[in-house]
């Protein structure tokens, strides 16, 4: 009902028939109290107080939905970064050294105290942000209470859970404007719960609420220094990360902006999870219950404006039931509510910026313009006032899979919307993106449901649901959706290292990357004549067989494309033998070989690759002899430790063929009313080039891990001569930096020699970390009890 006066002169038979809404409108007058407080002026909270630096800039704050300033934050320099990383580097000397059960009590106290305030910081929320103050209330700030007691949690049982890890150190924390509270809180928890002190800055438009929480941080109790909040914009960010001491850099955001951070922060030692950009399948069969799908899809596309990163933009139909879900989808539409963020009845309210809602409507008026069919709902979007950025939800229907609005991710409460026939091309339709940060499979038949999940490549698949999170279940993406997991134990992870590790400092310089490793042939020339002449036989005058040494892919001995050799030499400069020198071809062929043969290796039952692995070690037990005289030929070493590298290969074939089946993942004990499964997955296809300290067992140690959890591998066996410590420096920088172009993991030495020999250093958890990526799949149920 528009007013209360209109409400009066309907009977009530006509307000029930009607059904209409009233407004339901939240007071602010607690958090403008709290604005009002600090003068609505505020600086960065570092070391436990407010620091207002002189001679600054400054950026205002509005209410997206009304145009109101709300307040004016400081924009942070260079001294300010110097600042609060040396705070928190301070803070960290002891805040590490606390015991696990003091620091789960500074979480826990900071968790009852974030519920003290839940309602202050639901508003302000909505405020800063936009969004309608039901879905702060109910979703943002109850997870964020969930993250702190969770993570208490964790800090306890650090030296039972984590007793081979240890704190990376300060934590460049940067998140985005879309859940300005609840992603940051994703951040800090794992950080401060595994003994690290954190820097976070906020984005440039959602402020405020971060500084509310560092405020009620310090009245819980957390020491000073220990999670400082700084605000600025993007480059103020960009400077906090590269600080040099700086561990960790932890980011929320764009795809563009992760593959730039990845750049900059190559070759330098620091630690780095993304978690990216998403264009999230929604797929429904035949079989799927249409009511439910029809409210799944207003959760999963025009939950917060559609700017969420893992927004159910991509709606796949099964053919036979299009029409039908397009009707009904349409439908409900007409009965969306849009309006202030305040008002606890709308559906939708306004988007951050003007900036993003230009995006939003080229990107709409370009689907136009090649034929696309383009229903939006503009009912409810008289509430509006005049300065709100609203924009209407949006369906976007007969559409070719190559326009933009398929392939590239909106941020916006647009849904496009495609039709297939079979449950493969469902499949080959969701993972035809490079993003792969999560998806939904909607149908009553479970196994069906159960079988495309395993088949999707997103970090997080929810079943007859989507856009659920819990503290216990890791969030994070595949391809170029980004790295890492925030939640569960498997978020722990990014804010370790293994106890035995120290932070390296890496110098590698400038790198020229477009010649960089770009010369054919350059270290070793293939010039004949370097070898000793071949040995005859004794019985007799005939020569023995030469040996060619072949590179190996796709089950078969290939000679290289190159046509060139390499020399390989021994311990005393003598030339032993020619390998095959590969060319760009070689290499390209080889990854095809791989990426034809992952699907089937990564299928295999875990028992069986179990056995390959064993057998390697039993035909490596029958050539002991042989290898370890290859081994001591060629590094100089005493046949004796020859022979005991061989022994410790063969141990380690075994120790890795174990864990073929004792990894593959466990169920979260989520708030989800059924089973949230969390699945350890191969990564896929692996690069991995070897170092040359103990050729044979770092080989092993390497390899055996990838090929244990179904990866694909293809590998670079040692060089002949330990390359000078720059060039290691240089090979780590342009690995990470390389990878930025499709975010790809890595993991590099930074020309940090291991100690191969140790089980810790060359057989430790982390091979598997880096061996498997997560994903959490959400079954939920509901036909016997209620949920």
């Amino acid at each position: 009902m528009a007013a209360g006066a209109a409400t009066e002169r309907l009977s009530v038979e006509e307000i029930f028939g009607a059904m209409s809404y009233g407004p339901a409108p939240e007071s602010p007058s607690n958090a403008q109290a709290w604005l009002d407080y600090h003068k609505r002026c505020f600086g960065h909270f570092i070391g436990g107080k407010w620091v207002k630096p002189e001679n600054r800039k400054f950026y205002t704050s509005k209410n997206p939905a009304t145009g109101e300033s709300l307040a004016t934050t400081v924009e942070g320099e260079d001294p300010d970064v110097e600042l609060a990383v040396k705070v928190a580097r301070r803070a960290f000397e002891s805040w590490s050294k606390l015991s696990c059960h003091v620091r789960a009590r500074h979480l826990y106290s900071v968790a009852r105290n974030v519920q003290k305030h839940q309602r202050l910081l639901s508003v302000l929320e909505s405020l800063d942000n936009g969004k309608p103050i039901r879905e702060s209330r109910d979703c943002d700030i109850p997870l964020v209470v969930r993250h702190f007691y969770h993570h208490a949690g964790w800090a306890q049982l650090m030296d039972v859970e984590m007793k081979d890890w240890k704190p990376v150190g300060v934590v460049a924390a940067i998140v985005p404007w879309n859940f300005p509270l609840m992603l940051l809180t994703w951040k800090i928890c794992p950080a401060l719960a595994m003994g690290n002190t954190v820097v976070l800055k906020p984005a440039t438009y959602t402020r405020l609420t971060a500084l509310l929480l560092a405020e009620i941080c310090a009245e819980a109790g957390l020491p000073p220094g220990v999670f400082n909040v700084v605000t600025g914009n993007g480059a103020f960010g960009s400077k906090l990360a590269m600080h040099q001491s700086v561990d960790k850099v932890a980011f929320t955001g764009s795809t563009a902006v992760g593959q730039l951070l990845r750049q900059s922060t190559a070759g330098t030692g620091k630690k780095l999870s993304l978690e990216l950009g998403g264009k999230s399948p929604f797929i429904v069969f035949d079989t799927a219950d249409m009511d439910s799908v029809v409210e799944g899809l207003v959760d999963a596309i025009w939950f917060n404006q559609g700017q969420v990163c893992s927004a159910g933009s991509r709606l796949l139909m099964q053919e036979s039931i299009a029409d039908d879900l397009i009707y009904r989808l349409k439908q409900r539409m007409q009965r969306l509510r849009v309006g202030d963020s305040l008002d606890k009845g709308i559906d939708m309210s306004a988007l951050v910026d003007e900036s993003q809602k230009k995006t939003i409507t080229e990107y709409v008026e370009e689907a136009k313009a090649e034929g696309a069919d383009v229903y939006q709902m503009c009912e409810g979007m008289h509430q509006k006032t005049p300065k709100g950025l609203f924009y209407p939800p949006t369906l976007i229907t007969n559409v070719n899979t190559v326009s933009r609005v398929v392939r590239e991710e909106i941020f916006g409460p647009v849904l496009v919307a495609l039709t297939f026939r079979t449950a493969k091309e469902a499949i080959a339709l969701a993972n035809n993106t490079p993003y792969g940060l999560a998806g939904s499979v909607w149908t009553e038949n479970l196994p069906l449901a159960l079988e495309v999940a395993m088949s999707l490549k997103a970090g997080a698949v929810w079943v007859n649901g989507h856009n659920m999170f819990d503290a216990a279940a890791g969030f994070g993406g595949y391809k170029e959706s980004g790295f890492g997991r925030d939640g569960g134990k498997e978020g722990l992870y990014e804010y370790v290292r293994p106890t035995w590790e120290e932070r390296p400092y890496p110098n590698p310089g400038e790198i020229q990357y477009s010649t960089y490793a770009a010369v054919h042939g350059a270290d070793l020339a293939p010039i004949p004549g370097q070898m000793a002449r071949p040995k005859l036989l004794k019985t007799d005058a005939v020569p023995s067989v030469d040996r060619t040494y072949k590179l190996y892919y796709g089950g078969a001995q290939k000679r290289p494309y190159s046509m060139y050799s390499r020399p390989i030499f021994d311990h005393t400069g003598r030339a032993l033998a020619y390998v095959g020198d590969c060319n760009r071809k070689d290499v390209r062929n080889a990854v095809e070989a791989a990426h034809a043969g992952a699907p089937g290796w990564g299928k295999r039952a875990a028992h069986n690759r179990a056995q390959i692995v064993y057998y390697m070690a039993e035909n490596l037990e029958v050539r002991r002899q042989e290898m370890a005289q290859h081994l001591s030929n060629l590094t100089g070493v005493s046949i004796e430790d020859a022979l005991r590298e061989v022994d410790s290969c063969i141990e380690r074939l075994f120790y890795w063929g174990a864990y073929c089946d004792k990894y593959g993942g466990t169920v979260q004990e989520t708030l989800l009313y059924g089973a949230t499964v969390m699945v350890r997955e191969p990564v896929g296809v692996v690069a991995i080039v070897c170092p040359d300290e103990n050729p044979l067992l770092s080989f092993v140690s390497l390899f055996a891990p990838a090929i244990v959890r179904g990866n694909a591998v293809v590998i670079v066996p040692s060089e002949k001569y330990p390359l000078p410590a720059l060039e290691l420096y240089q090979g780590s920088k342009f690995v990470e930096w390389s990878s930025a172009a499709n975010v790809k993991r890595t993991w590099v030495n930074y020309g940090v020699q291991r100690d191969w020999w140790n089980p810790q250093q060359g057989a430790g958890e982390e091979f598997l970390y880096h061996a498997t990526q997560c994903k959490n799949i959400w079954i939920p149920m509901g036909e016997i009890f209620a949920n």
